[in-house]
């Protein structure tokens, strides 16, 4: 609802108790946020793609890095025209509407997919952890490329249909047609996608809690927890609001211009952390000398063939303690 909030920009200004200059303070600062997001997630996305051996779950975070890029992308071109209204002798241009309708839809497609793609990534990990025999025998090959294809469609599906039928004018109505898409935004991100994230990041942690008894735990068993717990911890909480806010439980302007602040910041605060995450739990902090991203990338997300290597050096070892057993006695 970008369009709306562009318009109450100067409505608001004098009840909220802002002044231009602070406005645009707090758009900049957004963008900086931006920006130091966007230089971690193509990082990431170059490391993954050209440096280090992919496997499945890398798939997944090479598009979720690919989803906040994009996002940030279009937030901060967002931001940029917000303060064109704000200092601008122009601020109303032609073709400005049209523009924020454009940016948006790729906006809420970079948001929307980045949700799906990291409650894919959770589920199935959790599935290989509830279910290994299952998970080893029956999964597709190409499982994570068609989850993650699936994943665009239906987020690029939603944003269309959010903002083609739910318009401003539709949306300060209240249209049959604009609260359909409001209640199904709301069923796909809080009655399907968060209860998904919350009982596959419980399982994981018990995982790790477990393992961590007898081995260190899985790092990317850590990454998704994390990267799960700080997306519903900063995303989660305005979706619910902006339902909300619809149905005119919040009722007045300031607290919707308010509201779209906290949830530009909130949202690019998300992706801005997800790669600066990686490279943490990827880095060895006992190990003095300097680490490399690339090492650090590739312990973050060496799952498969860790396990393997471990299961095959379990099996060796078993083996040879039955070999040398007689020769013992």
């Amino acid at each position: 609802m970008n369009n709306t909030t562009s318009n109450t920009i100067n409505q608001n200004r004098t009840e909220v108790g802002y002044t231009n200059v602070q406005f645009t303070l707090t758009f900049s600062i957004c963008i900086l946020l931006c920006l130091i997001g966007l230089i971690g997630n193509i990082t990431v996305f170059w490391y993954l793609c050209f440096k280090i051996k992919k496997n499945k779950f890398t798939i997944y975070i090479i598009n979720l890095s690919m989803a906040d890029f994009l996002f940030l992308i279009f937030s901060s071109l967002i931001q940029m025209i917000y303060i064109n209204t704000l200092v601008s002798l122009n601020p109303n241009f032609q073709g400005k509407k049209p523009l924020l309708t454009f940016l948006e839809i790729f906006y809420d497609t970079a948001q929307y997919s980045g949700m799906l793609i990291l409650t894919a990534v959770s589920l199935e990990r959790c599935l290989s952890v509830v279910f290994p025999f299952w998970y080893q025998c029956h999964r597709p090959e190409k499982l994570s490329t068609i989850i993650c294809g699936s994943a665009w469609l239906l987020g690029c599906a939603e944003s269309l249909t959010e903002n083609l039928v739910c318009t401003n004018g539709a949306f300060s109505i209240h249209t049959t047609e604009c609260t359909a898409v409001q209640i199904m935004t709301f069923g796909l991100s809080i009655v399907i996608c968060l209860p998904i994230m919350v009982v596959s990041s419980i399982i994981l942690l018990i995982t790790v809690r477990r393992t961590f008894n007898h081995q260190y735990p899985t790092k990317f068993y850590i990454i998704i927890i994390v990267a799960v717990v700080i997306f519903i911890s900063s995303v989660i909480p305005f979706n619910f609001a902006w339902f909300l806010m619809y149905f005119r439980l919040l009722p007045s302007n300031t607290v919707q211009f308010s509201l779209h602040i906290a949830s530009s910041y909130s949202t690019a605060l998300n992706c801005t952390l997800d790669p600066y995450i990686y490279f943490l739990i990827g880095k060895k902090w006992k190990q003095k000398k300097n680490q490399s991203i690339q090492d650090a990338l590739e312990r973050a997300f060496r799952i498969e063939n860790g396990e393997s290597n471990d299961s095959k050096s379990n099996q060796t070892a078993n083996t040879s303690s039955q070999i040398h057993l007689p020769s013992a006695f």
